[in-house]
């Protein structure tokens, strides 16, 4: 009974993350997968455990050409990322580290 129980709470669990990540724009999609690339550039130290687990459950619910752009707008920002002008990684930087820790859980 118990094992049962533990499977019924995993599985909510489960649909609740799948159907915010539903409810999620394109536009925040491609946000989101922006972030993670500001990320990957290591701007900042940024957990990006849950910044990925965000974008994989939205990925479900996306067209294959959001999902195209979202990986586009991925390697932008990590070229993005690697500028060597101080004030862009300092904006890049922030952006990081503010608007994209909505993100992150």
């Amino acid at each position: 009974m118990r094992s049962i129980t533990t499977a019924f709470a995993a599985l909510c669990v489960l649909s609740v993350a799948d159907s915010a990540a539903a409810a999620v724009s394109d536009m925040d999609y491609l946000r989101a997968n922006r972030c993670r690339g500001l990320a990957a550039g290591e701007l900042a130290a940024v957990d990006t455990v849950a910044m990925d687990a965000f974008l994989k459950a939205a990925k479900r619910s996306r067209a294959s050409h959001v999902v195209d752009r979202g990986r586009t707008e991925m390697e932008k920002a990590k070229s993005e990322a690697k500028t060597q002008n101080e004030e862009r990684r300092a904006r890049l930087t922030a952006e990081l580290t503010g608007p994209c820790q909505v993100y992150k859980g």
